[in-house]
Order: structure tokens, then C-alpha cells, then sequence
């Protein structure tokens, strides 16, 4: 009987030393967060899996060259272009397969740096040519503080800043810490991770962060003290209860 309540007071002792465990990120007490500097953001180069598309002009920019109406034969109106964007994949090489061009290396290039490169391949077949590319999944990952729950949102300008991807995910969960924002950036094996405080209006001004391509916004979410130690302790209470039966049922009289 005396094994039994050290058993329980073990088993016990560590389910209360993993209360919680679906919060993510964590960081101990002295981690030393990145500094936030107001300095400009380093500009997007293309890789392998982005998707892309591009308007082409020539003359300047005077008429517009739609390929959609190249390959399906339809009418060659700037609306129709507009409308039909083709989309196009850089493969993992770095290449991407465009109309004309053929195989083209992308990988490693800004957007100027981009559209210069096009510019110049396609100044063999058009006049004077001029070229817009956007890239079309360029996208973070915000965590709102609810239970783990994530949301993906694709940036639609380059400006998109730390409040407004919040404002996307649907703001701040009530069970999330608005004083403890996590911004992880970089690789997953040496990120960069900021602390950023909404709570208060003073310190709004940390949230003006303008987001990168693949970052994660992570709101810590609150920790929930009796009923993770409630849902840690509950099978255990139910393993214990149940070897007491059985040494009731089988103990020496």
C-alpha cells in the first residue's frame, strides 16, 4: 500500500510539471530576445516553391501583352489580362518555365532584380518591353492565443505590419497574452525571436514591425492552471484507483 502512494505522489508531481503542455515556443526566464530596429526591410528574393505572375508591356508600357489570350486564343484587351494572370512555379532548382522564354533562373532574385532579368530576355521578341512580377504566396503564420489554433495569411503588400496580420487572423483571442507576442523570423534552426507588447498604447509602437515573407506571430496564450492539472492528474487518479481494487480484491486476509 505504501508503494502505491509513492507511485501517486511521483506520477503526480510530474504531470504537474507538464501543465499546459500545448503552448508552443517557449523560452526560458533569461532568453535574450532580438532587438527591434528601425531599419528597412530586406527585400524578398524568390525560391524554389514560390508562385508568381507578371504583366507585360511593351512600347513602354503602352500596350500590354496578355499571354492567357496568347494560349487560349481570346480576345487581347488589358481587362482580359488583368483578369487571367497565369500564375507561374520556380521548381526546386530555381527555375521557372514562362511563355517564350522557356526555362528561366529566378532563384535567389529580388523583384527588381526579377522584372530587370525578364526585361531584358524578352527585349528579343517586343518592343521597349516593361514588366510588373508579384508574388503570390508570400505568407505568414499567425497563432491568435487560442488553443494552439493557426491561421495562414498570404501578405498582399509589402507593407503588412505585425497589428494588421493580427487584425486578418481576427485579433487576439481572450485567452491570449497581448503583453507576450512572439515574431519568430528566419530559419527554424537559428530564428531570430522579437517580444512584442499591445497591451498597453505606449507600447504599440513595437507592433509596427513590417513582416517578412515566413514569418510566425505567436500570442502566448494564458496557461490554465487547474484544468491542465486537472486533465494531467485525471488518468492518473484513474490508474491508482484502479490498482487499489485490485489489491483490495487480492490481499491477504
Amino acid at each position: 500500500m505504501r508503494k502505491l502512494l509513492y507511485l501517486f505522489l511521483i506520477t503526480t508531481t510530474v504531470s504537474c510539471n507538464l501543465l499546459n503542455p500545448s503552448i508552443m515556443f517557449k523560452t526560458g526566464a533569461d532568453y535574450k530576445y532580438a532587438t527591434i530596429k528601425d531599419t528597412v526591410v530586406p527585400e524578398y528574393r524568390l525560391a524554389p516553391n514560390d508562385r508568381f505572375t507578371f504583366l507585360i508591356s511593351t512600347n513602354e508600357g503602352y500596350k500590354l501583352i496578355d499571354f492567357a489570350t496568347m494560349i487560349n486564343s481570346t480576345s487581347n484587351n488589358a481587362g482580359t489580362a488583368a483578369s487571367n494572370l497565369q500564375e507561374f512555379s520556380i521548381d526546386r532548382d530555381g527555375y521557372a518555365k514562362l511563355p517564350i522564354l522557356e526555362n528561366v533562373l529566378m532563384k535567389g532574385k529580388t523583384i527588381p532584380e526579377a522584372e530587370k532579368l525578364l526585361e531584358e530576355k524578352y527585349a528579343n521578341f517586343y518592343k521597349d518591353p516593361f514588366i510588373k512580377v508579384r508574388v503570390v504566396n508570400k505568407r505568414v503564420i499567425v497563432f491568435t492565443g487560442e488553443g494552439g489554433i493557426g491561421i495562414t495569411i498570404t501578405l498582399l503588400n509589402d507593407n503588412t505590419t505585425v497589428v494588421e496580420a493580427l487584425a486578418f487572423a481576427g485579433g487576439i483571442k481572450s485567452t491570449g497574452k497581448a503583453f507576450r507576442i512572439k515574431l519568430i523570423r528566419g530559419g527554424l534552426t537559428n530564428p531570430q525571436i522579437f517580444l512584442i507588447d499591445l497591451s498597453t498604447v505606449e507600447s504599440m509602437k513595437s507592433g509596427d514591425i513590417v513582416l517578412q515573407a515566413n514569418d510566425i506571430i505567436y500570442v502566448e496564450p494564458v496557461r490554465n492552471t487547474s484544468q491542465g492539472v486537472l486533465a494531467q492528474i485525471t488518468p492518473v487518479v484513474s490508474i491508482i484507483t484502479a490498482l487499489l481494487l485490485v489489491y483490495t480484491i487480492v490481499k491477504p486476509k
